[in-house]
């Protein structure tokens, strides 16, 4: 067994295999009670691979002030592979965020105290009007980089996301509700038409195995 706190820029699966654990599973997400994010990985025992410390990459054409530095910010989120019989849905990204135009799974950023299942349905509505059951917990993943948020705030940003599978039993032609805010657009999108999106990095390399589990 193993237990340990996430430092920032981390990813726990990384972390694991440097304790010498193998192949992990993530069989729950939830919110302590002080409100602290708790990933419980089933692993195997194996040889622990040393770290790697690579530099933390930084937005294209990012420019800095001088003596400007960057400012740690962890953000948990937790985002949905959402299917129906009408496809995949799937988001835009909107002139807010760093990636405009890119399209996306449905999700954001936890509210305080709020446990992850509960935001995924939150965002979900939010995102695209649709309401999802038979929430899967699938895997945890995480973004180190240095770049300006919207208010042009330098940051030194930790994403930790939480991907889920979900099923929409009523499917209905998306809305955005969230207007003004980082999602630009929404879509139910066939499966074999998937490959016409220009999916956020993020997901993109995932996507196939995630459609198929």
């Amino acid at each position: 067994m193993a237990e340990f706190v996430l430092a920032h820029g981390a990813d726990p699966v990384r972390e694991l295999a440097s304790l010498g654990w193998s192949r992990p599973h993530l069989d729950d997400a939830r919110r302590d009670d002080d409100g602290s994010l708790v990933l419980h990985f089933t692993v195997t025992p194996a040889s622990a691979v040393a770290p790697t410390q690579a530099p933390v990459p930084t937005d294209p054409g990012l420019v800095l002030a001088p003596g400007e530095e960057a400012s740690p910010y962890q953000r948990t989120a937790a985002y949905g592979v959402v299917t129906s019989a009408r496809g995949v849905l799937l988001t835009e990204l909107s002139e807010l965020t760093s990636a405009p135009g890119r399209w996306t799974l449905p999700g954001g950023g936890l509210d305080p105290g709020e446990q992850p299942v509960a935001g995924l349905h939150r965002e979900v509505w939010e995102e695209s009007g649709q309401s999802v059951e038979s929430v899967r917990l699938l895997e945890a993943h995480t973004s180190h980089w240095i770049g300006r948020a919207p208010s042009g705030r330098l940051e030194d940003f930790h994403a930790v996301r939480i991907v889920y599978a979900a099923w929409c039993p009523q499917p209905s032609d998306p809305v955005v509700h969230d207007v003004g805010g980082s999602t630009a657009d929404v879509r139910w999108v066939p499966r074999d038409e998937l490959e016409r999106y220009h999916l956020s990095r993020s997901f993109a390399p995932h996507m196939r195995r995630w459609l198929a589990s």
